[in-house]
């Protein structure tokens, strides 16, 4: 293998290691939050509650995975956009559990790992069209998911330092 090759590999599997990583982050800081205070601490008057914001993680980690999956069976498919306002709402995220919401979102990021780590040289050059930033490669979808992460990870420090 040459050096290049195993830069990109070094790079990969920080990529795939930061997935799991936002996660452990998120636990921690969750860990002690009933279910009434996930759903009444708000980003504002009219943003989303902690329980929404984690609902949220967990079913576009689903979208996330889904896209991926399409870009290794298709070639260079148009990726699905979402509502998420209203997935949100056709989904009654307030009426969850933060500890099942948590555990759902961790069983399905341990599954995307396992996708990420099983992808060849060649599968992660595969790439679609994301329906907001256009061209998109394995590469840009697995740096997605824990900047995804860290965005409402941020969000929830943000409404718990508020509260």
């Amino acid at each position: 293998m040459d050096e290049s090759a195993a830069a990109w590999r070094a790079v990969r599997a920080r990529q795939v290691l930061s997935m799991r990583l936002t996660l452990k982050s998120l636990g921690h800081i969750v860990a002690k939050i009933d279910d009434e205070t996930a759903r009444s601490l708000r980003d504002g008057s009219d943003g989303w509650s902690i329980m929404e914001i984690v609902c949220h993680l967990r079913d576009f980690d689903e979208i996330f995975y889904q896209r991926a999956q399409m870009m290794l069976a298709q070639e260079h498919p148009q990726l699905p956009a979402y509502d998420h306002e209203a997935m949100a709402i056709e989904r009654n995220y307030q009426a969850n559990s933060l500890t099942d919401a948590l555990a759902d979102l961790l069983a399905s990021r341990a599954r995307f790992v396992d996708f990420f780590k099983g992808l060849t040289a060649e599968q992660w050059a595969r790439g679609g069209i994301h329906p907001e930033r256009d061209s998109f490669s394995m590469t840009d979808a697995a740096m997605q998911v824990p900047l995804h992460d860290l965005d409402h990870i941020e969000q929830i420090t943000r409404v718990l330092a508020s509260n």
